[in-house]
């Protein structure tokens, strides 16, 4: 799916803002949240050999971190879905055996799941963030079978992360 969400493409083109990380082809940007990433090249390391482990090469993965508000309107105008939600995955990938996308998370929607379910922010961002890694690999959760088989494998993905 060649969707472009709104931004992405002009602020690469533009250059980075001043908050954002980059790194082998994993970027991170700061929309409308006040929100700093903690361990950003222990993050792009973990991302990337999920990546190998799929026999997949990260071409260009762009994270947006942005407001429950941003995250809404890119739902609505993008998918035509009027809902709330903690991640939007958007596949530009033309090959197979590449990642090549956007992954926008709600800053907002993860601090409250974190907090329903107990756990840590820092755990449940990095479960968020490999789940949308885990659609460019071509798992999907649009059923109980296949959520059920997508949380295993947030699991293990999460299993392998050494920091």
């Amino acid at each position: 799916m060649n969707q472009h969400p709104p931004g992405t493409e002009d602020e690469m083109n533009m250059g980075l803002p001043e908050d954002s990380h980059e790194s082998d082809g994993i970027e991170f940007l700061v929309e409308d949240v006040d929100f700093e990433l903690a361990e950003a090249e222990a993050l792009t390391s973990w991302i990337e050999r999920i990546a190998q482990v799929h026999e997949h090469k990260i071409v260009q993965l762009t994270y947006i971190f942005c407001s429950d508000e941003y995250l809404h309107r890119v739902n609505v105008e993008y998918l035509d879905h009027d809902t709330y939600t903690d991640v939007i995955t958007f596949d530009n990938a033309d090959d197979a055996d590449i990642i090549e996308g956007d992954i926008f998370i709600s800053v907002e929607r993860v601090r409250e799941n974190a907090q329903q379910l107990g756990v840590t922010f820092h755990d449940e961002l990095h479960r968020v963030m490999i789940h949308g890694v885990l659609h460019l690999l071509g798992y999907a959760d649009k059923d109980l079978l296949s959520q059920t088989a997508m949380r295993k494998k947030e699991d293990y993905c999460l299993s392998l992360r050494t920091f």
